[in-house]
């Protein structure tokens, strides 16, 4: 089919989507749970959006578009509360992260839905592999053109968000050495990694989609699992780099960081993307995930070696007058604070270490997922 029409959006809008666990009580390793929590979820009003995800044991929960830090946090808040009350009633756990730390991907079952059965075809293994849980964050823009703007304007900053969301540091009962061990289950797939460099929506249709598309390779812009990727259904530009957060508060704060930065790049007052901006862009997607904060980063274009926990201090400092007119202070000083405090990924490595058992970090998890619900 042919590539859709960019549509209309209100640029800076922001819509969150979470992948979530759904863990067994008894052992704490995963279950195949969704079919139940989704037939449950659906007999009343959901406040956002949820569906299922390519294994059982995986839940997907998008909130409505959002132009506020205020309105998105209460909705993924009133979203967070509405599947755990759902997981209480069918005794299964709910909880975030980018990987479950033990379980055995052999064991998971394919959602039964065609794409999935088609990916799952296509890709084997690695299918269920991809049990591992991010979080996507869009954002609206005006036209095409825009939106590829944005996604290149964006690359020097990808590794921020791999760093702050990063909330998978073990896989298969085992310590990865990484922050972001779940990009590397992403990387996997011969469709992942950047978007080709082009600035106008016409020549990304006629120079490389189509052309794509007459190889029989890629049917839609579903088929790319870049880190980020125009959907122009929405209107939108979508990341993808982030883990699922342990908290919806961060999850938020995440979303908000991206919109200031694009109402920032969208200034213009910033030097233009290029394609040699790209030579350091695997390195620096390394040093996040393998380091998180404490990696190190090549600018793209002065090639200065950098702090990326103060690239990202500096960053949030120079965004303060876009989180003022914005309405997200509260979200960037979130930021701020874990810049200093430590990520996710931190947290699970002390949960893990004070309960001496992968099963505590699970534990762990399920309770930070639980701060702030009403009993």
């Amino acid at each position: 089919m042919a590539l859709e029409k960019f549509a209309q959006s209100q640029p800076l809008t922001m819509g969150v989507e979470l992948e979530l666990q759904l863990v067994s009580l008894s052992d704490f390793d995963l279950v195949a749970a969704s079919p139940d929590m989704l037939e449950l979820l659906g007999r009343a009003p959901f406040p956002g959006n949820v569906t299922p995800e390519i294994t059982e044991s995986m839940i997907e929960i998008n909130s409505s578009v959002h132009t506020h830090h205020g309105e998105l946090l209460k909705e993924l808040r009133e979203i967070r509360d509405t599947l755990l009350r759902a997981g209480d009633r069918l005794n299964v756990g709910v909880c975030g992260g980018g990987t479950h730390p033990f379980q055995q991907w052999s064991q998971r079952k394919i959602f039964s839905k065609p794409r999935f059965r088609e990916v799952s075809a296509l890709y084997g293994y690695l299918a269920k592999q991809f049990t591992v849980f991010g979080q996507h964050v869009h954002i609206g823009c005006g036209s095409g053109d825009e939106a590829l703007f944005l996604l290149h304007a964006l690359n020097r900053y990808i590794p921020h968000f791999i760093a702050l969301s990063s909330s998978s540091p073990f896989l298969q009962g085992s310590d990865t050495q990484f922050n972001s061990a779940r990009l590397n289950s992403v990387f996997a797939f011969p469709l992942s990694g950047r978007a080709p460099f082009l600035l106008s929506w016409e020549a990304f249709e006629r120079d490389y989609f189509t052309r794509m598309e007459n190889t029989g390779i890629v049917r839609s812009m579903k088929d790319f699992y870049w880190d980020l990727r125009p959907k122009p259904e929405y209107g939108t530009i979508e990341l993808r780099v982030c883990d699922t957060p342990l908290t919806v508060e961060r999850a938020a704060a995440l979303a908000c960081y991206l919109q200031a930065l694009c109402r920032h790049l969208l200034e213009r007052n910033e030097p233009p993307p290029q394609e040699d901006d790209y030579l350091v862009y695997n390195y620096n997607r390394f040093q996040a995930c393998r380091f998180g904060l404490d990696g190190t980063l090549v600018h793209p274009q002065t090639h200065e070696t950098i702090s990326l926990r103060e690239d990202i201090l500096t960053t949030l400092r120079h965004l303060e007058p876009h989180a003022r007119a914005l309405g997200s202070e509260a979200a960037l000083e979130h930021l701020y604070n874990e810049t200093h405090t430590g990520s996710d990924a931190a947290f699970l490595r002390a949960a893990h270490e004070e309960a001496g058992s992968t099963e505590g970090i699970v534990d762990a998890a399920l309770r930070r997922f639980r701060e702030d619900f009403p009993v």
